[in-house]
C-alpha cells in the first residue's frame, strides 16, 4: 500500500476540467432561464378586470 505524504494530492487536471464545465453548463442554463421567464406576460390588476367585465355584458 503507497502512503501519500499530507499536500501530495491535489485534483489535478480533471479536477478543474469538470469544475469549469459544470460551470459553463450552470452559465448557459442560468441565460436560458432569463430569456424564458422574459418571455411571460404577467396580466395586470386592469386587465384582469376589463375581461371580468366583457365576459359580464356577454352573459
Amino acid at each position: 500500500m503507497i502512503v501519500l505524504a499530507t499536500g501530495e494530492v491535489s485534483p489535478g487536471l480533471l479536477g478543474f476540467v469538470v469544475v469549469a464545465l459544470l460551470g459553463f453548463a450552470l452559465y448557459f442554463l442560468i441565460k436560458s432561464m432569463n430569456k424564458q421567464m422574459g418571455k411571460i406576460e404577467v396580466p395586470r390588476e386592469a386587465e384582469l378586470e376589463e375581461k371580468r367585465l366583457e365576459d359580464k355584458k356577454a352573459e
